[in-house]
């Protein structure tokens, strides 16, 4: 091992850390010999997977108000908002081919983090010439200057990209939290780049204390992500334009670590590309849980499944993994340990023609040689 690797984030610990658990077969990973039954292990494990993140039921699918319906370069949109039980009304897009008819597959498009909580659907999402720079520069920065879920709309699909928890219209507006901990801020506009600089600085410094909250209610942040993209999912699926039987996700980064969730946790996720967030838990213990947000840990889960093994849940659905070679939040040979693992969970459920992975060149990001992968994934197992 080079310098990089024998040092760790937690020093000389972090050898005995790492021999707690995860040097041996996590017990409920699907690659024990004992294992021989894939639909008992499954229904048994997405529980467990439930039950140690503390799932949250959000109820019955909320009223869907229609705002502002259009055509922008060749897609239809409709934007949307709908009321879940806590919080502001979410707000979404619903992208689809211009003069389409009749019921096509659909995608969930799962938004980045990107240290960017202002910002939640435009950062892949367009209905417009005119956007703010910064949002322009986001698409830059992560893919090649497009909105994706446009581009997968064009391709034939129904795409809908909603806000995430702590995002956009979902975000933890700092008016509403005690003084003490506002760090000073008394502006709350957020009218200018530099007011949103601001308040995405200082919701980053809050992730601990949203978390923390969060543990001590019983649940987790990939609990409340899981509830309300599954949401998502009930309303894009109880459309009338929408095969429900031909349903797939994506998502970059923090959209990777909800494809992960999603994909791994919902059946109904007939096809899944997670995209920039696939390693092992044992990265994160020892080099990378600082690249890292709160919104990626389940307490006690990796003495029960690796982090790959949750994405695994769903074989044999048809999966696709892009990395990025250079990515800087991930450890190259912990990628390609974690692709290993679900390649051997994908063929041990006589499936292995419908996993893929590849490595890209480049840091982190889903660039448009990357979507072009994505899109042909999704019309070889949502359109054949």
């Amino acid at each position: 091992m080079n310098n990089q690797q024998e040092l760790n984030l937690i020093g000389a610990y972090g050898p005995w850390a790492k021999s707690l658990n995860l040097e041996k077969l996590p017990s409920y990973s699907f690659r024990n010999s004992e294992i021989t039954d894939p639909d008992s292990w499954r229904d048994a494990t997405r529980k467990l997977v439930a039950e140690r993140m503390g799932a949250v039921d959000l109820g019955s699918i909320p009223k869907v108000t229609v705002h502002q319906t259009g055509t922008f370069e060749g897609v239809d949109f409709e934007e949307i908002t709908y009321q879940l039980p806590s919080g502001n009304p979410t707000k979404a897009v619903i992208l689809k081919p211009e003069n389409v008819q009749g019921k096509l597959p659909a995608i969930l498009g799962l938004h980045c983090h990107g240290g960017n909580k202002f910002l939640g659907l435009e950062k892949i999402s367009r209905t417009k010439d005119d956007i703010p720079p910064y949002v322009q520069a986001h698409h830059n920065t992560y893919y090649e200057g497009r909105a994706w879920a446009n581009e997968a709309a064009k391709q034939g699909y129904v795409v809908m990209v909603h806000d995430a928890f702590a995002f956009g219209s979902r975000r933890v507006k700092i008016e509403d939290v005690p003084t003490s901990i506002r760090k000073g801020i008394t502006d709350f506009s957020l009218e200018t780049e530099e007011q949103i600089d601001v308040y995405n600085d200082w919701a980053s410094n809050h992730e601990h204390i949203l978390a923390k909250s969060l543990f001590s209610a019983g649940t987790s942040w990939p609990a409340v992500f899981l509830a309300e993209d599954q949401m998502a999912l009930n309303i894009l699926a109880d459309r009338e334009d929408v095969d429900a039987s031909r349903l797939g996700c994506a998502g970059l980064s923090g959209g990777g670590l909800r494809t992960v969730m999603l994909g791994g946790l919902d059946p109904r996720i007939a096809c899944a590309v997670a995209v920039g967030f696939m390693t092992t838990w044992a990265d994160l213990l020892l080099y990378k849980s600082y690249t890292h947000t709160w919104m990626s840990y389940v307490p006690i889960l990796p003495q029960e499944l690796d982090f790959p093994e949750i994405l695994g849940l769903r074989a044999p659905l048809p999966t696709l993994v892009l990395n990025d070679i250079e990515d800087q939040l991930f450890t190259l040979s912990e990628m390609e340990k974690a692709d290993k693992i679900l390649q051997e969970v994908y063929a041990k459920a006589n499936a292995s023609d419908r996993y893929k992975c590849t490595f890209h060149p480049g840091p982190h990001k889903f660039d448009q040689a990357m979507q072009v992968e994505a899109f042909g994934w999704f019309d070889r197992w949502l359109k054949g």
